[in-house]
């Protein structure tokens, strides 16, 4: 009660979690009933039926009796910040915060991997990075917490310093700076100073740990010079204290041998992709800077696997007594042209089975949905796609959506395999643009859904997650 700055009705309540969704809530959690898309307080009578110890409400719900352990506040939002930041301030925890253009979750995901074999580490679910997400992340931390990371996003200006001030972070990270909410900003520029800001939330003392290699790296510098004790770019960048100095790309992997300072390592990751060694470079680097041990972490990112939907490589079976298959990159949850031309990079480079399927040899297919929140510029961005060098290496493209109809219009003849209105209508017929061989990449933003596409493969056959995994956002 304290903590939110709110009166409490009912009988004394003690929570073990806490939750703001009633299909997920646990016995025990408080339940905070946000306004979203619904109103929380429409369901705080469900989830005390499911066993919630109490409900942050700011008025007593219909259907709610007046004597439920209700904890009241003036605004749900503000009270469940106020949490968070007393979650927040009793920690020990050395605090990481990350954000960027591309590569937040999987940069959070490799923290939360290696740290966790050194330390209690507590770290944000899925990808809850906004105004919601990030007190929420802090409020269910536990006390006794060793390592916190906390995953920071934004759609436009000005969302990104109070989340930052809100986590307090000893280490921040931008892992890259791209073409992505352009509909928000004015230009790219703009994007590395919003992205930049997140060095103000740093604690006394703290680290800034940026992409050394974008071209906007000299404004995320600058920021990090009004904001933190120390600045440390990373890439291959000359200049980068966290240097790549050789980035081996195979068909399985990619090797990094680096140096931090006068230290040098050798890294391993289980799947290729430039942009992978670089988000693994900064996530070992700022395990180090918050005081594990660097070279226990440099072994242990090559065990990290890819969160579904970003990237995942599956093997889709058609035919198992032959062990004849589909290779399916599922990158289906979010992009932007940066993301993108890394996606399709790894589907040129993919190998494809020999002399399998109706087609004599198996093909590099790419199923991709649009790209949002680009702003006016949306359709250049996506017709620019056909002109990548990597399109050389792939077979067909399939197109999906309204705006990913500039890069149908752009493709030459012997690429330009089919365009969709909807994911709904590929999802339909996807079996009739493959074969056992093929090695399809579907990717897309959320709001494109072409997850509905991935699931579609799927159920051509039986999906085995291989041993090959890659991401891109």
């Amino acid at each position: 009660m304290a903590a939110v700055g709110g009166s409490s009705s009912g009988p004394a309540w003690e929570a073990s979690g806490i939750s703001i969704d009633t299909r997920t809530l646990e016995p025990g959690d408080l339940f905070v009933a946000l306004r979203d898309t619904r109103d929380g307080h429409d369901f705080v009578a469900d989830a005390f039926r499911k066993g919630a110890a109490a409900a942050l409400v700011s008025r007593i719900p219909e259907g709610v009796a007046q004597d439920s352990p209700l904890l009241i506040c003036d605004e749900v939002q503000s009270g469940l910040e106020r949490l968070a930041a007393a979650a927040r301030a009793r920690t020990e925890a050395k605090v990481i915060a990350v954000t960027g253009s591309a590569g937040k979750t999987s940069t959070k995901e490799m923290l939360r991997h290696v740290l966790g074999r050194q330390g209690r580490t507590h770290a944000s679910e899925a990808s809850f990075n906004n105004h919601w997400g990030v007190p929420l992340t802090l409020a269910r931390m536990p006390f006794d917490s060793e390592f916190a990371v906390i995953e920071i996003g934004m759609n436009r200006p000005g969302e990104i310093v109070p989340l930052a001030r809100m986590a307090r972070p000893h280490v921040a990270i931008v892992t890259t700076v791209a073409a992505a909410h352009l509909e928000a900003f004015s230009g790219i520029e703009e994007i590395a100073i919003e992205k930049g800001s997140i060095f103000q939330g740093l604690e006394p003392g703290g680290v800034a740990l940026f992409n050394a290699d974008v071209e906007t790296a000299p404004i995320l510098e600058a920021e990090a010079r009004l904001h933190a004790a120390r600045q440390v770019g990373f890439g291959e960048s000359a200049q980068a204290v966290l240097r790549a100095e050789r980035v081996t790309l195979t068909a399985e992997a990619s090797v990094v041998e680096g140096r931090l300072e006068d230290g040098s390592f050798l890294m391993k990751i289980g799947a290729p992709g430039w942009h992978l060694a670089m988000n693994a470079m900064s996530a070992i680097g700022a395990a180090s800077l918050v005081g594990a041990d660097m070279d226990i972490a440099v072994c242990d990112i090559g065990s990290w696997n890819v969160p579904m939907g970003r990237g995942r490589r599956e093997t889709v079976l058609l035919d198992p007594v032959d062990n004849l298959g589909i290779k399916l990159i599922d990158d289906a949850f979010n992009a932007n042209p940066a993301s993108m031309a890394a996606a399709l990079e790894v589907l040129a480079a993919t190998e494809t089975a020999a002399g399998a399927g109706r087609t004599g040899g198996g093909r590099r297919i790419a199923m991709l949905g649009d790209m949002l929140e680009l702003g006016s510029g949306e359709a250049v961005l996506h017709s620019e796609l056909a002109d990548h060098s990597a399109m050389e290496g792939i077979d067909r493209v399939v197109c999906v959506g309204q705006r990913m109809r500039a890069l149908y219009d752009a493709l030459p003849g012997e690429r330009q395999k089919s365009w969709f209105e909807t994911a709904e209508e590929l999802a339909r017929t996807v079996h009739k643009h493959l074969a056992a061989g093929d090695v399809v990449l579907v990717k897309g933003s959320k709001g494109s859904s072409v997850s509905l596409v991935a699931d579609a493969i799927r159920a051509l056959g039986r999906a085995h997650v291989g041993d090959e995994q890659k991401e891109l956002d």
